[in-house]
């Protein structure tokens, strides 16, 4: 009697297949989850640091230097609120 064993070679050779693969995507999904943080502190910086009644007038490039203000810090805390892990970790479960 042949028992046939190719089901568990296989089984057994396919994590280590994934385990190569999935460092590369979760650095990738790492990154997405970061952008997708820093997006949405940008959005709320965006709504709740407009300058309507400001002591001084505005000039050409009041706006523009704001939203780079704002896409500079957006960036630079995302990744640290924890919103980033949060979808990660998710993301990472549900795959």
């Amino acid at each position: 009697m042949q028992i046939d064993n190719s089901a568990a070679l296989l089984a057994a050779n396919t994590p280590k297949i994934a385990s190569s693969l999935s460092k590369a995507d979760d650095v990738k999904l790492k990154e997405q989850t970061d952008a997708f943080e820093a997006f949405l502190v940008k959005q709320v910086f965006d709504i709740s640091l407009k300058k309507e009644n400001t002591l001084f007038g505005k000039d050409a490039g009041d706006k523009i230097y704001q939203s780079m203000y704002n896409d500079t810090m957006s960036k630079s805390l995302s990744g640290g609120l924890g919103f980033s892990e949060l979808l990660f970790n998710f993301l990472k479960e549900n795959r």
